[in-house]
């Protein structure tokens, strides 16, 4: 059994240890249009899916962790005195079944070669695009194929149900079907062989130079080219037990961020005399790692399921989820924050939050997620600081219902906060009659985005009066998500 958990150890390992096999790393993609990657340098962090208690890094020569080593089973007797042992191994569930097939593609695609195509623009040479490797296991074979397929380069504005993301497949004998996205997040194709549906448990993404490929420079740019080896979400490796990891990694992680702003007494703007650890729960906090991250579209058509793909993937990753997200605006990491030319919002953050310890590196703090949840306590109660005295009151006394005030700044801005409280004042509503969400009393209905209020009737929705839709949607996702972390 020893000998089981060791391997078990030793492939979460190897998970992280070859996904870093570049020295740097990158952050792309937003929930539909993704901005173009970019290189920051960070040190490795916990393995996907390893114990507390195995937490050293596999050397690049592939020795074994030493607290993996010291699990093994020691030799007693001589050889011809031991006698054979017997190992029954019982059935696996199919979220340990994944990690083992995503580490082995990972070390499969450690050593991929990527494949470089340079044609000729009338007399210079030019790159025709990105190549991507993606490692495909079939079920019927018991082997593993690695497809090579190029995109275009740059990321190009593609939306789902308009034209078709055009691309190459250069392995023979392999189909291709672009499943979604365009950058190194969220990229993923559904691939099949001679009838038979290929599953997908590894994906090898460039990240290029942005300083060579505006000099044009492409044979630099394809040998600087720092290769990322990183699974965006697919169905293959959804699975409850992952998304059930995914919440309480992401409670966890809030949890050491409000407790290590604690322990540096860190001061609260919002309210004088008071502690920043205390401004927001833990749960408000770890929405907003999942509500980032979920496109409103999906959100409409799926509800809950759309959440718990971008769960699955905390709890299959880690540390590692949505590191490599960015959006054409600029905004990185599990939680989107920007810092155009040095003077955005983490800036603000870093500056306005000396006593929280901030990383001062935008990419490599925003990347970082327990860095990052800190940062998003600090613009919480930047922003609180700055809305009426009732809203703030209304908010300290009840953080989780009135969370849709801070959470819609954090979206939009002050102006986002103005507007949402102009329209509760349309529908009537005073602060104190919003209630958590619950389920539509029969015979009542209400066309969602809502929220919810008590009154006469009992708790019941009422519909939001339009004012800005995405922030509508936004604070529709906080009160649905929020639910899930109660």
């Amino acid at each position: 059994m020893n000998a089981l958990v060791t391997r078990r150890a030793a492939q979460a390992l190897l998970v992280l240890a070859a996904a870093l096999v570049c020295a740097a790393c990158t952050t792309t993609g937003s929930a539909i249009e993704e901005g173009e990657p970019f290189a920051v340098v960070e040190e490795a962090t916990r393995p996907v899916g390893a114990p507390d208690a195995a937490m050293e890094k596999v050397p690049q020569g592939g020795e074994v962790p030493l607290a993996a080593a010291r699990s093994e089973r020691p030799q007693a007797g001589s050889p011809d005195e031991e006698l054979e042992e017997v190992v029954v191994e019982a059935a696996r569930d199919r979220h340990e079944v994944i990690l083992d097939h995503v580490s082995e593609a990972v070390s499969l695609l450690r050593d991929v070669e990527l494949q470089y195509v340079f044609t000729r623009k009338g007399r210079t040479e030019v790159l025709r695009g990105r190549p991507v490797a993606f490692a495909l296991w079939s079920e019927s074979k018991k082997e593993w194929t690695i497809a090579h397929v190029e995109i275009p380069r740059p990321p190009i504005k593609w939306k789902p149900g308009r034209k078709p993301f055009p691309f190459i497949v250069l392995t023979p004998g392999v189909q291709a079907r672009h499943v979604k996205g365009t950058g190194a997040e969220r990229l993923m194709f559904a691939f099949s062989r001679d009838g038979e549906q290929l599953k997908v448990y590894g994906r090898k993404f460039p990240v290029f130079d942005d300083r060579l490929l505006a000099k044009k420079k492409w044979r630099a740019v394809a040998e600087t080219a720092k290769p990322i080896v990183y699974l965006p979400f697919n169905s293959d490796t959804l699975d409850p037990q992952f998304v059930s990891d995914g919440t309480e990694f992401l409670l966890a992680t809030a949890r050491k961020a409000i407790e290590e702003l604690r322990l540096a007494n860190a001061p609260s703007v919002a309210y004088p005399g008071e502690l920043l650890a205390d401004v927001v729960p833990a749960e408000v906090l770890t929405t907003l790692a999942v509500i980032e991250q979920t496109d409103d579209a999906d959100f409409r058509s799926r509800q809950s399921a759309a959440f718990d793909e971008v769960l699955s993937q905390y709890g299959l990753k880690r540390e590692e989820a949505y590191r490599y997200s960015i959006s054409r605006a600029g905004a990185i990491g599990p939680m989107q924050f920007t810092n155009k030319h040095g003077r955005g919002t983490y800036a603000l953050v870093v500056r306005r939050c000396a006593q929280a310890k901030l990383d001062p590196n935008f990419e490599r703090g925003a990347t970082n997620l327990l860095n990052a949840m800190k940062a998003a306590v600090c613009l919480f109660d930047i922003e609180l600081r700055q809305m009426r005295p009732d809203i703030r009151a209304a908010y300290h006394d009840n953080p989780e219902v009135l969370g849709i005030f801070p959470v819609a700044a954090y979206n939009g801005g002050p102006r986002n906060v103005g507007r949402l409280y102009g329209a509760i004042r349309r529908m009537g509503v005073k602060l104190g009659d919003l209630r958590p969400p619950g389920e539509q009393p029969r015979g009542m209905s209400a066309v969602c985005p809502c929220l919810w209020i008590e009154d006469g009737f009992g708790v019941r929705p009422v519909s939001i009066p339009k004012y800005n839709n995405e922030n509508r949607w936004y604070v529709e996702k906080y009160q649905t998500i929020l639910r899930m972390f109660e």
